[in-house]
């Protein structure tokens, strides 16, 4: 690892305050930027995810695809995790916390909307960011394209059951615009970019020319996810520092369901004896959130000043910073896992 990759953590902290500084510096240019959007998705960030998203695509080898389904215990981990564990652990965790140990701290409403946001976040598992996490943990990019599009698939049909009978409520209405427009942007598009790139600079006897060029576009790849955070934190930058303590007490309990998910997840990832280029984004695929359609639908049913779209906010502050953290420690416990 290079000095810049090296030093990560240091630079997305820098980037945090950068974004907080800047967002109150010049709230009138971020707003601008914020209505930059198409069905709930802003293009910039969208373009920055993209940048992150495209160096993995390119790795990915369409003619070993055919071999990931020899493997399924990475698939059925992810699935179980994602389907029948997180959206319920994070209800219980958002009813413990509002519901009794910050009760007297938060007005009922609020603290069902807080809920309700934190849901959201739990039945939508992440499609985008995770591409940039298994590279980050050297991941098989053949197995994380083939996860996430199977949790895509899944999350059609079952994010709009799941998230009702969590709830509560029967007519939660899924933007199928962001939901197909974000699987386009963050999937199909990089995807398609990154096999025409590999067809172009790969050799069968010699892959020097795709490994120059995946080398090169590294740099580029990481600046998109420092950019993506300046963008984020200077978004909410003026809510960060009005509600300071809304914050703290919605991303508690979200820092516990994502640490505990994920322990959850590597642990079965160990005791499955999975491969640690397998283990890595199977687990990291449920501990990320697909915030852009959290975001949207919290907004659809509670409005934008609602709880519930506040939480799902803070869901996307703490997501790079934790997210980091879990990259650098499955980097570490390599040796519990053979490959």
């Amino acid at each position: 690892m290079g000095l810049f990759e090296r030093f990560l953590s240091l630079w997305v902290g820098l980037c945090i305050l950068a974004g907080l500084l800047l967002g109150n510096l010049f709230p009138g240019l971020f707003s601008a930027i914020a209505e930059l959007e198409i069905a709930h998705v802003n293009l910039p960030v969208a373009v920055f995810i993209w940048v992150m998203i495209f160096p993995m695509m390119v790795q990915v080898d369409f003619s070993a695809i055919k071999d990931v389904g020899k493997k399924p215990k990475g698939l059925a981990l992810t699935l179980v995790v994602n389907w029948l564990i997180k959206p319920f652990t994070m209800a219980a965790l958002g009813w413990l916390f509002f519901k009794v140990i910050f009760v007297d701290l938060v007005d009922p409403q609020t603290a069902t909307e807080y809920i309700a946001g934190m849901i959201l976040l739990g039945v939508a598992p992440c499609t985008a960011m995770v591409f940039v996490w298994s590279q980050l943990t050297k991941g098989d990019a053949n197995y994380t394209l083939a996860q996430v599009s199977i949790n895509d698939l899944i999350m059609v049909f079952a994010f709009a059951p799941i998230a009702a009978f969590l709830l509560g409520v029967s007519d939660v209405s899924v933007p199928w615009d962001t939901l197909i427009l974000s699987v386009v942007l963050y999937v199909v598009i990089p995807l398609l970019a990154g096999v025409l790139t590999r067809r172009a600079l790969d050799k069968p006897n010699n892959h020097q020319r795709l490994q120059s060029f995946l080398q090169a576009i590294k740099p580029i790849s990481i600046s998109g996810l420092l950019a993506t955070v300046i963008l984020l934190f200077g978004f909410q930058a003026e809510v960060i520092l009005q509600q300071p303590l809304a914050i703290v007490l919605i991303a508690i309990p979200l820092l516990i369901q994502t640490y505990g998910i994920f322990a959850i997840a590597y642990l079965g990832a160990k005791a499955l004896k999975l491969p640690h280029n397998i283990a890595g984004p199977a687990c990291l695929i449920g501990t990320s959130n697909f915030f852009e359609l959290a975001v949207a639908v919290a907004i659809s049913l509670f409005g934008l000043q609602s709880g519930a779209a506040l939480a799902t906010v803070v869901g996307v502050l703490v997501e790079v910073p934790v997210m980091l953290s879990l990259v650098a420690l499955i980097n570490r416990s390599r040796h519990w896992f053979p490959g």
